[in-house]
């Protein structure tokens, strides 16, 4: 288990942190955890504020084929893959390489990129439809976080079990409390969240030993 930034190449977007916690409420919050039009194309108050492919995952999926040894043939499963950018992306980065994905949203699904269609499944990363060590790579970017505790837990088991420890997770984290207090005022989403140390055990906790980062708001 090791930390690794492999979205190190992502360029980096200005959030409007005041903007975002004036806007925050119950109502807001419980419209974006639908991952809706809302959630991905409508306001930033709700999320991404216009979710569209421009081609930024591509040096992120390099990394990946390269950090993992992925060869054309092999199987890789994004979990909260949305709209299948970086599936799309891992298929440009390695010609061959059968890329699939997984997300809990039908909007995000039926407005995928069309070299993924047929490659996306909808489901729950808590419980991948798969079969144990069905894939050679498993990776999951700022999904995990959507769960509460016990349900981080399982996604976390899940990927263990699709992937033997051969996966990545980045997830919503802080390292002062100063960035923790900023970080509640932006996040609309996320069930469970923790300093790196939480994380870490749980990850012992879940038998997960694959790799992981921090997505810190800064």
């Amino acid at each position: 288990m090791a930390e690794i930034n492999l979205l190190r190449a992502l360029p980096q977007t200005k959030r409007n942190v005041q903007q975002r916690g004036a806007a925050k409420s119950p109502e807001v919050i419980a419209a974006s955890r639908e991952y809706g039009q809302l959630y991905f194309d409508g306001p930033r108050d709700y999320g991404y504020g216009g979710y569209r492919y421009d081609g930024r995952w591509v040096p992120v999926a390099r990394d990946i084929v390269e950090h993992f040894g992925l060869k054309p043939g092999m199987r890789v499963l994004d979990v909260g893959c949305a709209k299948g950018f970086l599936v799309k992306d891992l298929m440009i980065a390695c010609p061959g390489l059968e890329a699939f994905g997984l997300d809990i949203s039908r909007y995000a699904l039926d407005h995928c990129e069309p070299e993924v269609v047929g490659r996306l499944h909808l489901g729950s990363g808590d419980d991948l439809p798969f079969p144990d060590g069905s894939f050679d790579c498993v990776i999951s970017l700022n999904t995990i976080h959507n769960f509460d505790r016990a349900g981080a837990a399982r996604a976390l088991r899940e990927m263990q079990r699709l992937s033997g420890g051969r996966a990545f997770v980045q997830v919503d984290s802080y390292r002062t409390p100063e960035q923790k207090e900023l970080f509640e005022s932006w996040v609309l989403t996320a069930k469970f969240y923790d300093y790196p140390e939480g994380w870490i055990s749980l990850f012992k906790e879940a038998g997960y030993t694959g790799d992981h980062y921090w997505t810190i708001v800064e």
